[in-house]
C-alpha cells in the first residue's frame, strides 16, 4: 500500500527537478564559463568591481531584520497575551496588506515619500517645510525610503513566527517561574525570551533573505541611486551591461552566502533550544 502511496509524489518529485533544481544546474553552468562555454574563474574576479554592491545589499537587508525585530518581537508579544478576539483582529491586519500586490504596495510608498508627496504636503500644509527653508525633504531615492519598504513589506514574516511560538508557550512555565521568585522582567529574560527564539531566528531568516535579494523596493525606492544585488543580476540578465554568466556567478555566491547564513542561524536555534531543555 505504501509503495502505492508513493506514486502520488512523482508529479512533486518531476515539478521540482523541472522548476528549480534544473535552473540551479544551468545557473552553475553559467556560473563558470564564459560567453563560448569554456571554463573560467574569471566571473567571480570580475565581481571585486561591485564589492559596494554586496556591501550596501547586506547592509540594508541587516538594518531592515533589525528593525522588523525591534518592531515585531513587542507587536507579537503583546498580541501573544491578549484575548482571541483581539488576536484575531490584529492578525487580519497585520495580513490584511498582504492581499494586495506587492508592486502596489510599493508604488503607493512612492506617492508617499515623493518630493511633491503626501508627507511634504502634510509638512508644507504644518509650516515645516517654512521653517526649514526647504521646498521639500528629500525621502524619495534614499537609503532610508529602501529600508522602509522592506521593513513595510516584511515585517508580517517578523511578527507571525515570533507570535507563533509565545503564544503556544506552556502558562505553567511561566507560574513556576514566578513561584521561584522571578519578577515580570525576569520572567521574560530567563523563560519567555530563551523559548521564542527558534521563531525569532525564523522571523529573522524570512526577513533577511528576501531584504538582500530585493530588486523592485531598490529600483521604485531607491530609484537606481541604491543598486542592490537583485538589481546587479537583473542588469546583467536584461540590462545594457548584458553578461548573463557574471550574472549567474553573483547569484551562486549570493545563494551561497545566504544558505550558510540560514544553516549558522539553525544550528544556533537548535543549541538555544537543547539548552532551554536542560
Amino acid at each position: 500500500m505504501r509503495n502505492k502511496l508513493s506514486w502520488f509524489a512523482v508529479p512533486y518529485v518531476v515539478w521540482m527537478a523541472v522548476m528549480v533544481i534544473i535552473p540551479i544546474l544551468i545557473m552553475v553552468v553559467y556560473a563558470f564559463t564564459t560567453a563560448e562555454f569554456k571554463g573560467t574563474l574569471e566571473n567571480y574576479a570580475e565581481m571585486g568591481m561591485y564589492a559596494a554592491v554586496f556591501f550596501r545589499s547586506f547592509r540594508l537587508a541587516l538594518i531592515a531584520t533589525l528593525v522588523c525585530l525591534l518592531i515585531g518581537y513587542p507587536v507579537a508579544y503583546w498580541m501573544a497575551h491578549e484575548g482571541p478576539g483581539f488576536q484575531r483582529v490584529a492578525m487580519a491586519l497585520i495580513m490584511l496588506p498582504m492581499w494586495m500586490n506587492f508592486l502596489l504596495r510599493t508604488y503607493s510608498w512612492m506617492s508617499i515619500l515623493e518630493n511633491n508627496g503626501l508627507l511634504n504636503q502634510l509638512f508644507r500644509a504644518v509650516g515645516l517645510l517654512d521653517l526649514l527653508g526647504v521646498d521639500y525633504i528629500p525621502m524619495i531615492r534614499t537609503s532610508g525610503a529602501v529600508v522602509l519598504g522592506m521593513v513595510y513589506n516584511y515585517l508580517p514574516f517578523m511578527i507571525l513566527p515570533i507570535y507563533s511560538v509565545i503564544v503556544k508557550l506552556d502558562g505553567s512555565l511561566l507560574e513556576a517561574a514566578r513561584d521561584l521568585g522571578a519578577d515580570n522582567p525576569g520572567v521574560f529574560r530567563k523563560v519567555i525570551l530563551p523559548l521564542s527564539l527558534p521563531g525569532v531566528l525564523s522571523g529573522v531568516t524570512m526577513v533577511f533573505v528576501p531584504s538582500v535579494s530585493t530588486f523592485a523596493i531598490s529600483r521604485l525606492l531607491g530609484g537606481g541611486k541604491q543598486m542592490m544585488l537583485g538589481d546587479l543580476i537583473e542588469l546583467q540578465f536584461m540590462g545594457g551591461a548584458y553578461d548573463p554568466h557574471l550574472g549567474a556567478a553573483i547569484s551562486m555566491v549570493m545563494m551561497v552566502i545566504v544558505v550558510v547564513c540560514m544553516v549558522v542561524m539553525n544550528h544556533f536555534g537548535e543549541g538555544e533550544e537543547q539548552a532551554v531543555m536542560l
